[in-house]
């Protein structure tokens, strides 16, 4: 139920945090704020309107104006010109929280560079589902959004993160999600712990849970559908000696640059990669001089 003291908002940008399956996860403040905002600004306005209409608010008079990636640099000036005016304008984005990995990123920073209150009313968000349900450590994480869709640069972005010491959160679209783990086996090692989880809080809810090769196996022989997050068990650093390393490396060199074997040798041995490649570099140095 809506609170029927909240009659006025105070001016400002209020992002509210909707939905990512389940229609009664919205929280009352934001219901609240539904209500009572002068201005609605929504990612989807035909999902906020259907929301809207689950939880019986009604959109009456006021605006309700679409902010999405091809609309952004037109829409912000008029958001921006309500704000001025002293009208307090709600943004949702078209399911979970706004800012993460939501074009509202930059009506916020508009917002808050304009010296315009910035209000966040926090619930739902995918990423934080996908880590409670995992069964992976929660202490230290990291969202790491999209990585890129072609395999070359995707390897690149794996390679960066295996030296994050901490459990990695992913998105993912269902048709590259096998070759994306099997990318992942590769770099960061086909043992590493992870979780696939597909439409979160919705009728089809799943979590596969296994090592980077079983869940690209599983992806294989049963391809996943609709909304996908991956989460990644942080990897861990072997106890390597100098010396096997430096056979790893040499080995490695015979055939690959310094970058290339640094990162082969930093991926398999599960190894900070600047450590190795100074190392690399140190070696290639040395037998250039002998």
């Amino acid at each position: 139920m809506v609170n029927p003291e909240t009659q006025k908002l105070a001016a400002g940008l209020y992002l509210i945090a909707t939905p990512i399956g389940a229609a009664r996860d919205i929280t009352l403040r934001a219901l609240d704020i539904l209500a009572a905002a002068d201005v609605l600004v929504a990612e989807d306005t035909r999902s906020l309107r259907r929301l809207m209409d689950i939880h019986a608010i009604r959109v009456g008079e006021r605006p309700l104006w679409p902010y999405h990636d091809h609309n952004g640099a037109r829409m912000r000036p008029r958001i921006m010109n309500a704000l001025a005016e002293g009208k307090s304008v709600v943004y949702a984005s078209e399911a979970g929280t706004p800012m993460v990995a939501d074009p509202g990123f930059d009506l916020g920073r508009a917002a808050v560079s304009g010296g315009h209150p910035l209000i966040s009313a926090p619930g739902p968000s995918a990423a934080i589902t996908a880590l409670t349900l995992s069964g992976l450590p929660t202490d230290r994480f990291l969202f790491g959004g999209f990585l890129p869709s072609t395999s070359a640069k995707r390897k690149t972005a794996l390679t960066d993160l295996a030296e994050v010491p901490a459990t990695l959160v992913l998105y993912e679209s269902p048709k590259r999600i096998e070759a994306m783990l099997r990318d992942a086996a590769g770099v960061l090692g086909p043992d590493r712990p992870a979780a696939l989880c597909r439409e979160l809080t919705k009728k089809f809810e799943e979590v596969r849970r296994g090592t980077l090769a079983e869940l690209a196996e599983s992806c294989a022989l049963d391809a996943p559908r609709g909304e996908i997050v991956v989460v990644l068990g942080r990897g861990d650093s072997a106890n390597v000696k100098e010396i096997d390393l430096d056979g790893s490396l040499i080995e490695a060199l015979k055939d690959l640059s310094v970058r290339d074997a640094a990162d082969q040798v930093a991926a398999r041995l599960r190894l900070p990669r600047r450590r190795v490649y100074q190392r690399a570099l140190q070696l290639a140095t040395r037998d250039e001089g002998e």
